[in-house]
């Protein structure tokens, strides 16, 4: 059975939600690959540490963490006077900054939040380089 944020190991119980959350991610995906529970739990527990680690909580008082989105793309665009990112399938600017350099690094950083993929553009629209956080 796999596991929620309502009913998960024992073990797991001490975790920070955040971590917790991406242990039993983990976790479930071991099981579905054939992994005995005991060895998943392992295996995530040590996992979801290295990705706390790797993917520090970027929100202002810890509460967005409990459940952000997940696997976002966000494109950095050229934008008026600017540039701008901008989520996958929405028409909606996240924001925008004076710099390419400063709105690479709010999108990277929104990106390693939420395991996210950013895709930086040029100015004149193709792809320049992409950054994946999954």
């Amino acid at each position: 059975m796999p596991w929620n944020s309502r009913n998960y190991p024992e073990s797991l119980k001490n975790f920070e939600p955040r971590v917790r959350n991406k242990a039993i991610e983990i976790a479930n995906a071991l099981q579905e690959e054939g992994y005995e529970e005991g060895r998943a739990i392992a295996i995530a527990t040590a996992q979801a540490k290295e990705w706390n680690e790797a993917h520090p909580d970027h929100s202002k008082d810890g509460q967005d963490a409990v459940s952000p989105p997940t696997h976002s793309i966000r494109h950095v665009v050229p934008h008026e006077g600017g540039w701008a990112i901008k989520l996958e399938g929405s028409n909606i600017t996240d924001a925008v900054f004076h710099t390419k350099e400063e709105t690479l690094a709010k999108a990277k950083e929104m990106a390693s939040d939420d395991n996210g993929i950013v895709i930086v553009h040029r100015k004149d629209g193709r792809v320049e380089t992409s950054y994946n956080y999954r």
